[in-house]
C-alpha cells in the first residue's frame, strides 16, 4: 500500500505515524511545501518570546524521527491532483503515485484588500520565515501595529508585548476576539491589555497602510515601523481545481474523512468536517482538531472504520497573564438558558449556555481552573438534572456538577 500525505503539519504528521502503526509494510510519504522540518505554527509565538528556539517548534524532537519510522518527508509544492491516474503532480513536474491520498494542506493567512498591504514593512505571523522577519524588525521600543485581534492575533499580541515593542492593536469588530467572546468578555480582555500598555482600537476599519503606519477609516494614523496582519485564515485548496474534489468552505469530508473522490481523504484546517455541537459541517482551524483528524483519518485510510464524533469549537488564550476560553455554542441557542457571573473589577467573567438541561457552550475570563471541566461537560452531553438549576444560581460550581453527573462504572 502506498500512502501519500500532502501537508507536513499536525494532521499530516499524526496521520503518517498512525498509518505506520496500522500498516507496518506500507510506503508512507509526506510532502510539505516549506524548507523546514515539520513544525507547529502554534509554537511560533513562544519562539518570538524567546522561550524556545527553532528546534523547539518542531513537531518531533529527533531529527531522524521520521526516517526511523520509515516515513519519507520531502519538500514540494503540489500543482494538481489527478485522481483518475492516482497521481499528484508537483510544480516541478514530478509525479507521485498513491493508493490512498490524504489532503492535509492546512490554511494560509487571509490578507484583506487594503492599499499598501504588499509593502516591505507588512508581515504575517504564520511561518518560521515570517517569525525570522519579525525577530529582525520587532526590537524593543520599535513601533508595531497588529491588524486583527481575533484568536490568532491575540496569541501574537502576547509575543509582541513580551518583546518590549510599542504595540497598537486594531480590530474591525466591536470587541477583541469577536468570534470567540461576547461583549463583556471581549471588553474585559481589551481593558486588561490596555492596562498593560497595549493600545487597542476596536470597531474601526483600516483604510490603508503607508510608510508612516496604518491609516484608519476615521482619519487617524497609527504610527508603525512594522505592521503585522492577523485577519483570519483560508484553507489551502487552489491546487484541487479540476480534481473533482468537492469544496465548500473547505474540502468536504464525511465522518470517515473521505472526500467525494475515491481514495482521497482530508484532515485538519483544510477539511470541512463534522461539528460536535451543531451537527453541521464546518472548518475548525485549531491544532487539537487537526491532530484528532490526522489520527482518525489514518485509521480509515488503513481500511478500518472509525466514525468521527465531531470537533468541539474551542479556544484557550493566555493574554499577558489573563486566561480566557471559549467552548462550543458560546453564543447560546434560541430558547436556551444562560447563567452569568461578571466581576469586571477582578477581571472575572463566566457565561454558561444551556439547551434543555445540557451545557452546550461557555465563555470564561480569569477562571483558569474551569477550563477542563467546561470541555468535559460539553463533550459528554450528560443531562445535568438538578445541577442545571444549581449552576444557574452559581455558575462557578462546575467541578461539583461534573463530578455529580459523571457515572462511575
Amino acid at each position: 500500500m502506498q500512502y501519500l500525505i500532502i501537508g507536513a503539519g499536525p494532521a499530516g504528521v499524526n496521520a503518517a505515524e498512525q498509518l505506520r502503526k496500522l500498516d507496518d509494510g506500507a510506503a508512507i510519504r509526506i510532502v510539505g511545501d516549506e524548507p523546514e522540518a515539520p513544525y507547529s505554527r502554534m509554537a511560533i509565538p513562544y519562539l518570538l518570546m524567546g522561550n524556545i528556539d527553532e528546534q523547539g517548534t518542531h513537531l518531533r524532537d529527533r531529527s531522524d524521527h521520521f526516517a526511523a519510522h520509515g516515513i519519507d518527508v520531502s519538500q514540494g509544492r503540489v500543482a494538481r491532483v489527478d485522481p483518475a491516474a492516482h497521481q499528484v503532480v508537483l510544480e516541478n513536474g514530478e509525479k507521485l503515485g498513491y493508493d490512498r491520498l490524504l489532503i492535509a494542506t492546512g490554511s494560509s493567512p487571509a490578507r484583506p484588500p487594503i492599499p499598501g498591504m504588499d509593502s516591505d514593512h507588512v508581515a504575517s505571523c504564520w511561518t518560521l520565515a515570517d517569525a525570522r522577519a519579525i525577530q529582525s524588525r520587532a526590537a524593543s521600543g520599535s513601533r508595531v501595529a497588529l491588524i486583527g485581534a481575533g484568536f490568532i492575533g491575540s496569541i501574537i499580541l502576547e509575543a509582541l508585548a513580551q518583546r518590549g515593542v510599542a504595540l497598537s492593536v486594531i480590530e474591525q469588530g466591536q470587541r477583541m476576539v469577536p468570534r470567540m467572546m461576547g461583549p463583556k468578555a471581549g471588553g474585559l480582555l481589551q481593558r486588561w491589555c490596555e492596562s498593560k500598555g497595549v493600545g487597542v482600537s476596536t470597531g474601526v476599519a483600516v483604510e490603508a497602510v503607508d510608510t508612516d503606519g496604518v491609516r484608519l477609516a476615521d482619519g487617524s494614523l497609527v504610527p508603525a515601523d512594522l505592521v503585522i496582519t492577523a485577519t483570519g485564515v483560508r484553507p489551502n485548496v487552489a491546487f484541487l481545481d479540476g480534481s473533482g474534489v468537492s469544496i465548500d468552505q473547505g474540502v468536504l469530508i464525511d465522518r470517515q474523512f473521505r472526500t467525494n473522490v475515491q481514495d482521497v481523504y482530508a484532515a485538519g484546517d483544510v477539511a470541512q468536517g463534522l461539528d460536535f455541537c451543531t451537527g453541521d459541517y464546518a472548518v475548525h482551524a485549531i491544532q487539537p482538531t487537526a491532530s484528532d483528524h490526522g489520527h482518525l483519518a489514518a485509521v480509515n485510510m488503513s481500511g478500518r472504520n472509525a466514525q468521527y464524533e465531531g470537533s468541539v469549537n474551542m479556544n484557550v488564550l493566555d493574554t499577558l497573564g489573563l486566561l480566557s476560553c471559549s467552548f462550543g455554542r458560546w453564543e447560546g441557542v434560541d430558547g436556551g438558558d444562560q447563567a452569568e457571573l461578571y466581576a469586571p473589577d477582578d477581571y472575572r467573567y463566566l457565561s454558561l449556555q444551556f439547551q434543555d438541561d445540557r451545557l452546550i457552550g461557555a465563555n470564561a475570563v480569569g477562571l483558569y481552573q474551569h477550563v477542563g471541566v467546561l470541555r468535559g461537560l460539553i463533550q459528554r452531553r450528560a443531562p445535568l438534572g438538578i445541577w442545571k438549576q444549581r449552576l444557574m444560581r452559581d455558575p462557578t460550581r462546575l467541578v461539583e456538577a461534573y463530578l455529580s453527573t459523571t457515572q462511575v462504572i
